[in-house]
C-alpha cells in the first residue's frame, strides 16, 4: 500500500514557473517507479514524466520536454515536477502515482494521488 499527497498546483500567467510535491509514504517497492500525470477537461489522462528509482531512467512526454523536470528526493521520499515557461495548455489536474512497474511513461496499476489543480491564463 502506497498513500501519495500533491501539493503546490495554483494559478500563474503563461511563461510562469509551479514546482509540485508528492510525499510518499508506505511500500517503497511499490513506489520505486514514479510519475506525474494530467487530465485536462474533456481530455483523457496522459502520461507528463516518469522515473524510474531502479534504473535511473527519466521520461518526458514530448510536449513538456525542456519545460518540465521531474526528480525524486529518496530521503524525504518525495516526489516534484518542476514546471517552467508554462503554457495555457498545460492546464489540467496534476495527479502523482506510484507503482512497482513500469515502462515509459506507463506505471502498471499504480497508486494514485488525489490531483492538484494547475490553472494557467494567457
Amino acid at each position: 500500500q502506497v498513500k501519495l499527497v500533491e501539493s503546490g498546483g495554483g494559478s500563474v500567467q503563461a511563461g510562469g514557473s509551479l514546482r509540485l510535491s508528492c510525499g510518499a509514504s508506505g511500500n517503497a517497492v511499490e513506489s520505486r517507479c514514479m510519475g506525474w500525470f494530467r487530465q485536462a477537461p474533456g481530455k483523457e489522462r496522459e502520461g507528463v514524466a516518469t522515473i524510474y528509482t531502479n534504473s535511473g531512467n527519466i521520461y518526458y512526454a514530448d510536449s513538456v520536454k525542456g519545460r518540465f523536470t521531474i526528480s525524486r528526493d529518496s530521503v524525504k521520499n518525495t516526489l516534484y515536477l518542476q514546471m517552467n515557461s508554462l503554457k495555457p495548455e498545460d492546464t489540467a489536474i496534476y495527479y502523482c502515482a506510484a507503482g512497482a512497474y513500469g515502462r515509459g511513461l506507463e506505471l502498471d496499476e499504480p497508486y494514485w494521488g488525489q490531483g492538484t489543480q494547475v490553472t494557467v491564463s494567457s
